[in-house]
């Protein structure tokens, strides 16, 4: 099924807080951090070209999948879930941003 429409508008409006690092998009391009699309549900650091910390390649190793609970946990507290990793945001507090935050990476694909 496909996200709430509003609920999507939310999260692109969240989404602003992600763009000084990173992008989605038929034009987006790796800046600090990966491209996003197709992130929901795909193994964590295997975007082409994007140099990930050894904490996020360390996690990956493990098995580490960007599935709703592991990014709502991550995009939470990002030092908690992968340890080393570069990614400096503190995090989105309440569980209605995740949702729509979530909501709107989900309507990205590679």
């Amino acid at each position: 099924a496909a996200p709430d429409p509003a609920l999507v508008a939310e999260g692109e409006k969240l989404f602003r807080k992600c763009k000084a690092c990173h992008q989605v998009g038929d034009k987006a391009k790796n800046r600090s951090g990966p491209i996003l699309n197709g992130v929901v549900d795909r193994a964590a650091a295997t975007v082409d070209g994007f140099k990930y910390s050894k904490g996020m390649v360390s996690a990956a190793e493990d098995g580490l999948t960007w599935d709703d609970a592991t990014l709502r946990a991550f995009l939470t507290k990002p030092k908690d879930v992968v340890k080393g990793t570069k990614m400096s945001f503190a995090g989105f507090k309440k569980d209605a941003e995740l949702d729509a935050i979530i909501a709107y990476l989900s309507t990205f694909h590679d």
